[in-house]
């Protein structure tokens, strides 16, 4: 017999089940066609559950979203071109799916190595040791030309950018998202931060230009932002540049009377950040818009949430 006193249970209050609110039910639960090997069989058969009923919920907002007309922008860390998403971003472009294109300026460097050398992504450890990280000869002097010349003829980053690859001899075109935004008319935004680019190493580098350039882009971002009422955004891949970027643009739009409230905001991640939640997600829709957050594998997820728009699509024929 122990020393010490012990709570009795039995005059505890229960209640019967039926009274008892609960957040799972069967009708939720995920409807697997194992004998159906369709995309669209697998979709369908997710859980409404946690992330999958947000991914649901996502596929039809931007399904709404594409047979509205209505503005998706597109803002993406140079991780997917590194993860191998350039061929699924260019097809996105091509079919209207992306409004408008904003990118930081380590993926202008890797869309544009990726276009001329069919590779990019250099040994970052190896090179630093030697003191030879980020001096390729090709990449710096280029696109420093192509800001340079963008600067002076009144054009964003970019549309500069984008402009040099179309007059080089590429290995891989088709894979660019930078010439596939020329090609298709669809704008697109870079976002510099100077002195954080390996191009930036290089003498011909010109500070001014990439500012004016860069700058022009945070002009056009913010107008293209001023259509995005019932529209959606998304953010792939950029911790602390384009959410800060998304942020003060939103600010300048809504500061000149732009009615922006009414989006949806979704942030893409392989693991929670604070300014993709709060500067994209949460603050921006909290005068009536929805944000959701959406993690996991880059490669996995953004190409398994395409091919469920595209196949909701089809199905509403």
């Amino acid at each position: 017999m122990s020393r010490y006193r012990e709570l009795d249970f039995s005059g505890v209050n229960r209640f019967p089940f039926e009274e008892r609110e609960t957040k799972v039910d069967v009708g939720m639960f995920g409807r697997p066609d194992l004998d159906d090997d369709s995309f669209s069989a697998f979709y369908r058969g997710l859980p409404d559950i946690l992330v999958a009923k947000d991914l649901k919920a996502v596929t039809r907002t931007t399904v709404d979203v594409l047979n509205a007309g209505q503005k998706i922008i597109v803002m993406m860390g140079a991780h997917l071109i590194k993860t191998g998403l350039s061929p699924l971003l260019v097809e996105l472009i091509k079919r209207k799916a992306v409004s408008c294109l904003v990118m930081n300026g380590a993926g202008v460097i890797h869309d544009f190595e990726v276009a001329l050398f069919g590779r990019t992504s250099e040994d970052v450890a190896s090179n630093l040791e030697s003191g030879r990280f980020g001096y390729v000869e090709e990449t710096g002097i280029l696109i420093n030309e192509a800001v340079s010349e963008g600067a002076a003829k009144g054009w964003g980053y970019g549309e500069a950018v984008a402009r040099k690859l179309s007059t080089l001899p590429l290995q891989h075109p088709q894979h660019s998202v930078l010439l596939a935004c020329l090609q298709q008319e669809v704008p697109v935004t870079v976002h510099v931060a100077l002195g954080t680019e390996t191009i930036h190493q290089h003498p011909e580098t010109n500070g001014a230009a990439i500012g004016e350039t860069s700058y022009r882009d945070f002009r056009i971002l913010c107008n293209e932002l001023t259509e995005l009422e019932g529209g959606i955004v998304f953010l792939y891949g950029s911790a602390v540049i384009l959410p800060e970027v998304f942020l003060k643009a939103l600010t300048v739009v809504r500061n000149l009377g732009h009615p922006v409230r009414e989006f949806t905001a979704v942030n893409f991640d392989m693991i929670r950040h604070y300014r993709p939640q709060e500067n994209v997600v949460s603050r921006p829709t909290r005068g009536g818009g929805r944000g959701f957050t959406v993690i996991g594998h880059h490669e996995l997820m953004i190409p398994l949430f395409w091919q469920g728009v595209f196949a909701e699509l089809r199905r509403r024929g």
